[in-house]
């Protein structure tokens, strides 16, 4: 797909990578592209200008642009924004939206303005959230989207065909930065908010919590994957064997059926194999 028009592309993690060899796969390739949030503005301005490119695209750079580099592309900015804009505005859509238990999210491609996660929308897309969907998995489906859309889109913009629509502001909710402590698990919660912790923080920050063992006094223990259970019987952090031998944890409604879990340092491991080296973790109760 060819168009007489140049671009620059700005983004930095995997999710920006996989947004950049599908343009670059449907010959949309870029001038340059930009991976160092902590790179000068007054060395990004100088560079841009020698560029003089029509368009940015943005996708994950870990940067708010201000006005003086958003102004030298006539085209504007673009940013692929992985949730149905105006909410889940910020830096962490994707985990709020597993946290939350939603049942469709989407990609937005929006034009950037001064104001976080802001601009007009270009377009956007919608699907659905599987409950098996972790973080790792869902950014690179929504790169993978974000991709096909901006293909789809960056024609139509050049040419003036789609008109950016103004976002609903009064319907805007943001997110934050994750932190290492939003994954300390608190089992007076419920088992279905603790299980959506061990997808949406999967794999960093993970959902965590920290137990005693004979090896070892205060191991931070990692819940890798989980699934609920309706027993409600022993009290509330309690570490036990179902009636179906799976090993769980009570929690404040119901309880968290343990599949797979790492000791920090160690292997992931099946809760089987976990316990043929750790059969006193049973019993233990959690905080």
């Amino acid at each position: 797909m060819a168009i007489n028009m140049k671009y620059v592309f700005f983004g930095t993690p995997e999710f920006a990578t996989i947004i950049l060899k599908n343009l670059i796969k449907s010959r949309l390739e870029p001038q340059a592209v930009f991976r160092d949030p902590k790179e000068p503005v007054s060395v990004l301005i100088e560079k841009l200008k020698k560029l003089k490119p029509d368009l940015a695209v943005v996708a994950a750079y870990g940067k708010i642009l201000p006005k003086e580099i958003l102004e030298i592309p006539h085209l504007g900015f673009l940013n692929v924004h992985p949730s149905l804009l105006p909410k889940y505005r910020g830096a962490s859509p994707i985990q709020n939206a597993i946290l939350n238990g939603d049942k469709e999210t989407g990609v937005t491609i929006m034009k950037i303005d001064e104001e976080m996660d802001h601009g007009d929308i270009i377009s956007n897309f919608k699907f659905k959230i599987s409950n098996l969907d972790t973080y790792e998995l869902l950014s690179k489906k929504f790169a993978e989207l974000g991709a096909e859309l901006l293909i789809k889109t960056i024609p139509d913009y050049v040419s003036g065909k789609t008109k950016p629509v103004e976002q609903d502001h009064l319907k805007a909710t943001y997110t934050k930065i994750i932190k290492k402590g939003d994954g300390k698990i608190d089992w007076s919660r419920s088992a279905e908010e603790i299980e959506r912790m061990t997808r949406a923080y999967y794999p960093w920050p993970s959902a965590y919590t920290f137990v005693d063992l004979k090896s070892k006094k205060l191991n931070l223990l990692k819940i890798i994957e989980a699934d609920v259970s309706q027993e409600d019987k022993p009290k509330t952090g309690t570490v036990f064997l179902t009636g179906e031998n799976e090993l769980a944890i009570k929690c404040g409604k119901k309880s968290l059926i343990i599949k797979k879990l790492q000791l920090e340092g160690g292997k992931v491991l099946l809760a089987k194999e976990f316990l043929n080296g750790h059969r006193d973790f049973i019993g233990s109760v959690l905080k």
